[in-house]
């Protein structure tokens, strides 16, 4: 069983910052944490399944629902 090693959740940053957004053209996901200033998503990264989203909230340690 590979061993997953996590990450500190970024300074600044909860959980609950955690936000999934979707391209109205391309339907792409992008799934990061959420700056409520700047209306951005930060550490960011591409997902196109839920094994990859649970992957995302594991690397920082998070139970994902």
């Amino acid at each position: 069983m590979k061993s997953t090693k996590t990450i500190p959740i970024p300074k600044g940053y909860t959980a609950e910052d955690i936000k999934i957004e979707s391209s109205t053209c391309t339907g792409e996901k992008t799934i990061g944490f959420y700056d409520k200033h700047d209306r951005k998503l930060h550490y960011s990264e591409l997902v196109q399944t839920e094994r990859e989203i649970k992957s995302f909230y594991a690397r920082y340690g998070i139970d994902h629902k």
